[in-house]
């Protein structure tokens, strides 16, 4: 029968504790990129916040795409399509903004662990060193100390107990770095949709514009009372002395046309001038209507979170008249509803804008553009693809007004 070291299987399970505390390599959150950089409740809030704007732009996309193929004329059917692609890149940045936040979620968890793993691992690793160390000593050494073998008998009875406390304590650990080992598969899953959904993001971006291009090329017929529209449209610009003249100046503009389509057409000269005239001759013309119901099925023209609300107070001083965003960058940025661009372009202090003219006396004004796609006297629907954000510092900020009258378009949206 041949002699055993009495501290050998101690050895062994000591080795593999050590082995197991190891666990897999959990990569320090300093090196995680600064934009997936949230804390977990920003993460969960953001997560929360695209998951509902990617399930309203799914929505919204269908709906378009079926309108689309409903529609009799040309025109409808390619505005449709188009607002139908917007739609769906919305949908993708959503889907984007969604795995970045399960992605900063899983690596939050994972930092979590790591920092509890190193509180657990300390003490382990050095009941296991000393273990190891113990079980090396030759047993010759031990056989010749006075009172070794007594206390190796005494130390193995001392050990017995203490097994299955190490052994239990070691099966925690164990569990943990499972955990650890399935964050790491979470965040490979988010960054795998992260990248599909960016790949996905570029092909409906190549789409919208290989269709932009189309409509612009069955434009060019008209493109000169456009032109002559848009030199009137930033004249008005120029003499304006804020945005709220601007918009006043539009309305001014935008409420004669009105007058004017609802005058009746040219009345003949009658064969008998002593003949009365007709009625709708004799008749003065109506006087325009006041503000009718607000635009159907409004919606935000960009996806993102909300800085400044409507009535809050700026760090000017001066008291939000509309919404301020937080878009991605380059984010899609679509109209808020049907009307017709009675402004795009620069605009001093606002960068980019777009104002649109609604039916009834309503005006949508979209601010901070980094690009516009549209030009002055488009008529566009809702969903129609206006431009693209800047992201980053530059917000978006959105404005619906009643007859000149700011107000809040969160009660409005469909």
């Amino acid at each position: 029968m041949s002699w055993r070291h009495p501290l050998a299987p101690l050895a062994a399970l000591s080795a593999l504790a050590a082995l197991g505390l190891a666990g897999p390599a959990l990569p320090s959150p300093t090196a995680t990129p600064a934009a997936l950089l949230m804390a977990p409740e920003e993460a969960r809030a953001a997560l929360a916040r695209a998951s509902r704007e990617g399930r309203m732009a799914a929505a919204r996309a269908a709906r378009l795409t079926r309108e689309a193929e409903a529609a009799g004329e040309a025109a409808e059917r390619t505005a449709r399509e188009a607002a139908a692609l917007a739609a769906r890149i919305q949908q993708a940045e959503a889907e984007t903004e969604a795995a970045r936040a399960r992605l900063a979620l899983a690596r939050a968890a994972r930092a979590a662990l790591a920092a509890r793993l190193a509180e657990q691992q300390a003490p382990t690793a050095r009941l296991a060193a000393a273990l190891q160390t113990v079980a090396r000593r030759p047993l010759a050494l031990s056989a010749l100390q006075p009172g070794s073998l007594a206390d190796v008998v005494h130390v193995r009875a001392v050990l017995a107990s203490a097994v299955p406390q190490i052994r239990a304590r070691t099966a925690a650990l164990r569990a943990e770095l499972a955990k650890g080992r399935a964050l790491e598969a979470r965040a490979a899953r988010a960054l795998a949709q992260i990248r599909t959904s960016e790949a996905t993001l570029r092909q409906r971006r190549a789409e919208l514009a290989a269709l932009e291009s189309r409509q612009r090329l069955a434009s060019r017929a008209a493109r000169g009372a456009a032109l002559r529209e848009a030199e009137r449209a930033l004249a008005l610009a120029e003499e304006a002395r804020d945005l709220d003249s601007l918009v006043d100046r539009l309305g001014q503009m935008a409420a004669l046309r009105a007058e004017l389509a609802a005058l009746p057409g040219p009345i003949l000269r009658p064969a008998d001038l002593s003949a009365p005239l007709p009625p709708e001759a004799a008749a003065p013309p109506a006087p325009p209507s006041p503000a009718a119901a607000p635009p159907r099925d409004y919606q935000l023209p960009v996806q993102g979170r909300t800085l400044i609300g409507f009535g809050a107070r700026r760090a000017s001083g001066l008291v939000s008249t509309g919404l301020t965003l937080a878009p991605a960058a380059g984010a899609q940025v679509v109209a808020p509803a049907r009307g017709r661009v009675a402004f795009a372009g620069p605009y001093r202090g606002f960068g980019r804008i777009v104002i649109i003219e609604h039916a009834g006396g309503w005006t949508s004004l979209v601010t901070g553009l980094a690009r516009v796609d549209v030009a002055v006297g488009a008529q566009v629907i809702g969903g129609s693809p206006l431009g693209v954000a800047g992201g980053g510092s530059a917000p978006l900020t959105v404005e619906l007004r009643r007859q000149g009258t700011p107000v809040n378009p969160l009660q409005f949206l469909g």
